[in-house]
């Protein structure tokens, strides 16, 4: 069996480049797609669900809202009515003069003239009163103004929607068709908002109703809209368990949901359910109208779903077929094309071994590829040893730039929060020795962890906060600290120490320095282009102008103390790490305070942004080393 292993592994290595580039890629392409067709066959009914679906719930989310638009639109058309003259001197105020007088009055004339505008609108199609008076011949129901919109009670008493306001106390409802009576369809509207109403006329009270009728055809159009799938169904049922509208009358009789068990599943989201009906898995969807109480409810049964897959699948069989052809083409093509290329290159880099070669082991197989190794490891030997030495010597020089920066960090405050703590268990005052240990280990664990240079601006937040806290223990609270960094900024990265050396230096020689040796300090950020601009500001004595100018240049860092070495050393790490556009930017006023702008790249994760310069034979070692750098990366 090794023997046979064996034999196969060098005869596959003693193929030539383009047969093993043909077989490589032949492999690569139809493997992947093959195994990939498999794994998706049993789950693309899945797939297919949940992406009709999420069309169906977009779709419905934006159907509900234009049917509750049409419901508004026939309850603004009931208030428009009402607010006429002549509908508010009959019902919204005793009537005492004759019916005769009222049907033929200017009032009932503008009465009908604004009546017969609205109900040549697109959605309302009529309107009439019902009235119970006592004589159907009255003026109301025979005058030329008023007999076009006004009728007798009798008329529509054998109506479902009469007989539902009589055996209860509603004083509105919102008929389907089935709720109206045949005459009432045939020369109004199939259907009907409906309000009840009082006449008072001569001391007795006269019970009506006013119907807005609407055309369905509208809302079946919307429904219809708001389907993707050949099969599916969209329909409305009222709060009576009563179809107000469908997309398809049959299916909505099919794929019927009662009201309850609707108001039940809406009740935890409006998100697809899956029921059984008659033995036929659906998914069934709830958005709810709110005005009339209604639910719309969109069914997609599983059938059309199923065909669907299947249709994709064998759309995917078709494509993997045509890919695999095109793909049988491009890898004869491409394994020619690579070769010859390879081949020329071999011939180009053959003129190298002129000159003077080192011993190398001769290649395992003997292809192009073999060739290549063999030509190319002799030009890169000496190349990667120049490298290794001269990367390795730019390592070392800015490894030791950075700690030397970063060990100049004042240690004194260490000391004198020890002999703070020293003090405050000497008093006895040991919640206060707890707190101050507590707050200056965590202080110290942020500060020394070394498993990265790199923060977060959250953590130097809480770094600095700590360290206030410790200095307030010291100095009796004499220092407002005030953070109002945004929620989105707290994730970037940031060098470790960057905002304490400046806390402190604010503290030390700015608010201590004060006459009263009191203030505050406020840290803020933004956003500025693609940088994170930070601002820390005090009140404290500020920095004189001759000071200022040297403060980040390293020159007047001598007899100003470790604090002012520690924000030079900042501004420098800084500059090192990102560039020499970012950094620290000081501006002062003595007497009033400081401000300082730290600036530095938002960068998700630390990148280092050097740019890369090419150096060329003439160019002294520190360009080289300054050029390796930049290729090579972040060292911390």
């Amino acid at each position: 069996m090794k023997t046979c292993y064996r034999k196969l592994r060098q005869f596959y290595g003693d193929l030539s480049l383009q047969s093993k580039f043909y077989l490589a890629l032949m492999v690569t392409v139809t493997v992947p797609i093959l195994m990939l067709g498999i794994f998706f066959y049993n789950k693309l009914y899945d797939m297919v669900v949940s992406y009709t679906i999420s069309q169906e719930q977009d779709a419905s989310a934006k159907t509900s809202p234009q049917i509750e638009d049409m419901v508004q639109e026939v309850m603004d058309t009931y208030t428009e009515i009402s607010d006429l003259p002549f509908f508010q001197t009959l019902f919204h105020q005793p009537v005492n003069s004759t019916f005769s007088s009222l049907a033929s009055s200017q009032k009932a004339a503008e009465f009908k003239t604004h009546l017969d505008g609205i109900v040549n609108r697109d959605l309302i199609t009529g309107f009439r009163i019902y009235l119970n008076l006592p004589n159907t011949s009255s003026p109301l129901f025979t005058g030329s103004n008023t007999r076009e919109y006004f009728g007798a009670v009798q008329n529509i008493r054998g109506t479902y929607w009469y007989g539902i306001f009589q055996g209860s106390n509603i004083s509105e409802l919102f008929c389907p068709s089935f709720y109206l009576g045949k005459q009432e369809q045939e020369e109004y509207g199939d259907m009907a908002y409906i309000r009840s109403i009082s006449l008072y006329y001569h001391g007795n009270v006269y019970r009506g109703y006013a119907a807005v009728y609407y055309s369905s055809q509208p809302l079946k159009e919307v429904l219809s809209k708001n389907l993707s799938l050949d099969g599916s169904v969209s329909y409305i049922i009222n709060e009576r368990n009563a179809l107000v509208a469908s997309s398809d009358e049959s299916l909505s009789g099919i794929y019927w949901l009662n009201y309850e068990d609707i108001e039940k599943s809406v009740m935890s989201s409006n998100n697809f359910i899956e029921r059984t009906i008659l033995d036929n898995k659906i998914y069934a969807g709830f958005y709810r109208i709110s005005q009339p109480g209604w639910f719309m409810v969109t069914v997609l049964p599983s059938s059309p779903l199923i065909s669907q897959s299947q249709t994709l699948m064998l759309q995917y069989v078709l494509f993997y077929i045509i890919f695999l052809l095109l793909a049988l083409f491009l890898a004869n093509s491409l394994a020619h094309s690579i070769t010859n290329r390879i081949s020329s290159v071999i011939r180009q880099m053959g003129q190298v071994r002129k000159g003077s070669l080192l011993p190398m082991d001769d290649p395992v197989y003997h292809d192009e590829v073999g060739d290549l190794i063999d030509t190319y490891n002799y030009m890169t030997q000496k190349m990667d040893k120049l490298i290794a030495d001269h990367g390795k010597a730019a390592e070392d020089l800015r490894i030791a730039e950075f700690n030397t920066l970063q060990a100049q960090i004042n240690p004194h405050f260490l000391y004198n929060t020890m002999d703070m703590i020293n003090w405050l268990a000497q008093q006895g005052r040991n919640s206060e020795v707890i707190d101050a240990v507590q707050n200056l280990s965590k202080f110290y664990k942020l500060t020394l962890s070394r498993k990265q240079s790199i923060s977060t601006i959250a953590k130097e937040e809480e770094h600095v906060s700590i360290y206030v806290h410790l200095q307030n223990m010291r100095f009796h609270d004499s220092i407002s600290f005030v953070s109002d960094i945004p929620d989105e900024l707290m994730e970037y990265p940031i060098p470790k120490l960057t905002l304490q050396p400046v806390i402190e230096n604010a503290i030390l020689h700015g608010i201590l320095e004060t006459d009263h040796k009191s203030g505050t300090i406020v840290l803020t950020g933004w956003m500025e282009n693609e940088d994170i601009v930070l601002l820390i500001s005090d009140d404290g004595m500020g920095i004189p102008a001759e000071k200022l100018a040297n403060l980040l240049t390293g020159n007047g860092t001598g007899s100003s103390g470790g604090t002012n070495i520690a924000v030079y050393n900042t501004h420098r790490r800084l500059q090192i790490l990102y560039g020499p556009e970012y950094g620290l930017t000081y501006a002062s006023e003595p007497g009033k305070g400081t401000e300082v702008q730290i600036r530095l790249p938002a960068q998700k994760e630390y990148q280092s942004p050097f740019i890369h310069n090419t150096v060329s034979g003439g160019e002294d070692s520190e360009d080289f080393f300054e050029d390796f750098r930049r290729l090579k990366g972040e060292i911390i």
